[in-house]
């Protein structure tokens, strides 16, 4: 049993504890990325209109922020570039989708309503998603952006994980 422990522990730590960061990365990447692109592809006066029956403040400035955001956020975590900076602004939006939009919804990101011959139909999402790409940031954001990361190359950091001080 102390070899498989030996074994895991020299295969996992540390080569390849720092790995962990590139599909999460590719994920919240691509993703916030996509939904930039999806408000542009629909135009994003649509958009402007969503933002204006809920409510907000400032619909067409806030609907270009945001797709700004969503786009250049989700392009700077996918290339790992100034993950931190990057972080902070596509948080709020993800925030501000949580409390205006899908909070009222429950948790779940799936209800299904029904299937028929048409295939499945779903429900209005709740905020687990959104929970998850927050999650998927603040990983990327305590634990850095990782191999093959941008930021190694412009600034020369290490993607190791950070040392830990032994209390003992």
């Amino acid at each position: 049993m102390k070899t498989l422990l030996d074994f895991y522990h020299r295969f996992v730590f540390p080569r390849f504890q720092s790995w962990y960061a590139l599909p999460l990365r590719l994920i919240v990447g691509c993703g916030f990325m996509e939904h930039g692109y999806a408000k542009l592809a629909r135009g994003p006066d649509s958009f402007v209109a969503i933002l204006h029956a809920l409510g907000m403040p400032f619909p067409a400035l806030l609907a270009w922020a945001t797709i700004l955001i969503e786009l250049l956020g989700g392009l700077a975590v996918l290339i790992g570039l100034l993950v931190p900076l990057a972080s902070l602004p596509m948080a709020v939006v993800l925030l501000v989708a949580i409390v205006t939009v899908h909070l009222p919804n429950g948790f779940s990101s799936i209800k299904l309503l029904s299937v028929d011959t048409g295939g499945a139909h779903f429900g209005p999402p709740g905020y687990e998603t959104d929970l998850l790409y927050l999650a998927g940031l603040m990983a990327l954001v305590l634990g850095g952006a990782g191999p093959l990361a941008v930021d190694r190359l412009v600034f020369g950091t290490r993607s190791r994980p950070r040392e830990t001080v032994s209390m003992s």
